[in-house]
């Protein structure tokens, strides 16, 4: 039997609903059990896919294909569960699928109504595919509800867990609320009525929380939490205090000293005597509070006033840091700064220097020129997605003898270097996509295998597998025809599609560390298994740091 835990949010937005699933996901797996992690989404975007990084931040790509909100690369980084497209549905998605079933007459000439239809379509996408990586259903299924409780867009899915908790009762159901606590320092105390609010605006709707976490800024006084359970209708200890810390990575410690799990597991009548193993936990925070050294990376990127838009990507460069347990202090740059005369020396004195993915023509020559740096200086380089794609017309510009080396991303050019892929093999499917399509989930998505060449530092750092498997999430491709003009400048294809047809991965050997990859490999890094990519990366800054 899946138990279910839905978690909605209170107050104000961004406290941390999608870390606070995570971490008692975390929790819950140390205790021996097994866990699925789902978002829903109050949006009427289909998908966040055709969103923009500096509204949504970054769009999570899943092995099966789907563009996911962020939160879902939490759920895989604290529990190693990965995420599928069940685990991610919107109001657009819902809207869509129900006006689909009326337009074909499942309703037999109903009326279609939000209660129950929209309702109904919600509570299935809940209750479906709960099953865990061995096919067993999952012991307990944890729900975010995105948004903040008042929202009018939130409502229907406020509604349907509601309807649940009562079709499935306590024994399978719980609600945990995420409030905030504020400080106000001209009156030198904690506020706790934007707590009791937010729990009586839940209330208003039909649902009595089992739990409040509170998030705040210092501890919350045994008598003001007493307050909050008397005025919530909790127990004194259903009252969480989610207190800041310095890594996320101490969140789950934080919960559990605070009795997070043990209150879950108290609330379903399991036992909960025996304390969880949390020291896994424990060693990684340890490392990131105590490096034994630092290196200074360079995030080139277009979308960097936003720092959540690339939020895989950061974490994937402090788990690089874990594996050689140094402090990565990030530069964000925003590549255009770099289309301006003599202002590359931004980049001296850095360790290493990774170019972003992104999508159109702004600031792309601003990438290419950090390219260059990285190339004639020896600086270690990782190219991500169009990263990549700029590395390579950077070495067709200005090594291969093609000035006019550029992408059809950016319009008609005499030498595509990179152009539109417009089909692709999916197992023993071709998948095809026009020009003038769609653009909501029409690019390559998903899990797709590269075969790696004997010999490459790829290979090498892979631990010599022959082939891997990357999350992939792009709309152009480098352009098979110039590779032999390429490879004469010294640049290596070292990875290939299985046909041999997509260029996968690009290195150049005699560089410290020079790499491109078309895929996105922070997708798949987990802070107890960093991506292998972005260990020897970090590795690479790190003995660079020792000839600056």
């Amino acid at each position: 039997m899946t138990r279910f835990v839905f978690i909605t949010g209170g107050v104000v937005s961004s406290l941390g609903k999608g870390i606070a699933s995570a971490a008692l996901g975390a929790l819950l797996q140390a205790r021996g059990f097994t866990v699925r992690l789902r978002k829903l989404d109050p949006y009427l975007n289909v998908d966040p896919g055709t969103m923009s990084p500096l509204q949504h931040g970054e769009v999570f790509v899943t092995d099966d294909g789907a563009e996911a909100d962020l939160d879902l690369g939490h759920y895989e980084r604290f529990t190693g569960v990965h995420a599928r497209r069940t685990d991610n549905a919107t109001t657009g998605r819902i809207y869509s699928e129900v006006i689909a079933r009326e337009r074909r007459g499942d309703y037999l000439g109903a009326t279609v109504q939000v209660i129950p239809h929209i309702t109904d379509a919600i509570k299935e996408v809940i209750t479906r595919d709960t099953a865990d990586a061995a096919g067993r259903p999952a012991d307990f299924a944890l729900i975010e509800i995105g948004g903040t409780v008042g929202d009018i867009e939130s409502l229907p899915f406020l509604e349907a867990i509601r309807q649940l908790g009562n079709e499935l009762g306590a024994e399978q159901v719980m609600f945990v609320h995420l409030t905030l606590v504020p400080f106000i320092p001209s009156a030198g105390e904690l506020k706790t009525k934007p707590t009791q609010h937010s729990a009586r605006e839940l209330l208003n709707v039909g649902i009595q929380a089992d739990m409040l976490i509170c998030r705040c800024d210092r501890p919350i006084p045994e008598n003001e939490r007493r307050k909050i359970a008397l005025f919530c209708n909790v127990r004194p200890s259903a009252v969480i205090p989610a207190l800041d810390v310095d890594t996320i990575y101490a969140v789950p410690i934080s919960y559990h000293n605070e009795g997070m799990d043990r209150e879950v597991l108290r609330h379903f009548g399991l036992p909960h005597e025996v304390e969880p193993d949390v020291s896994g936990w424990q060693r990684i925070v340890d490392i990131v509070r105590a490096p034994e050294g630092e290196v200074r990376i360079a995030v080139v990127g277009k979308y960097t006033k936003l720092l959540d838009s690339y939020k895989s990507l950061a974490e994937a460069l402090s788990h690089g840091g874990i594996a050689n347990r140094v402090r990565v202090t990030l530069d964000w740059v925003d590549s255009q700064i770099f289309e301006q005369p003599d202002t590359v020396h931004r980049l001296e004195g850095v360790h290493g220097i990774l170019v972003a993915a992104g999508f159109g023509e702004r600031g792309s020559e601003g990438k290419i020129e950090a390219v260059r740096f990285a190339r004639e200086r020896h600086v270690p380089f990782f190219g991500i997605c169009f990263g990549m794609q700029m590395a390579v017309i950077e070495s067709a510009r200005h090594l291969a003898g093609l000035p006019l080396a550029n992408s059809t991303e950016f319009g008609p050019c005499d030498e595509p270097v990179v152009g539109l892929l417009t089909e692709w093999a999916r197992g023993n499917e071709v998948e095809r996509r026009a020009e003038s399509g769609d653009l909501g989930g029409t690019m390559r998505l998903g899990a797709y295998p590269a075969v790696l060449a004997g010999g490459s530092l790829v290979r090498r750092i892979y631990d010599g597998a022959p082939s891997v498997e990357e999350r992939h999430r792009h709309r152009y491709e480098v352009n098979l025809a110039y590779r032999d003009r390429l490879e004469q400048t010294g640049m290596r294809f070292s990875g290939m599609s299985p046909d041999g047809v997509l260029p996968e991965i690009v290195e150049i050997p005699g560089h410290p560390w020079f790499i491109g990859v078309q895929f996105h490999p922070e997708l798949k890094s987990k802070p107890f298994q960093p991506h292998p990519l972005f260990e020897g990366f970090i590795a690479a800054a790190v003995k660079q740091s020792r000839l600056v």
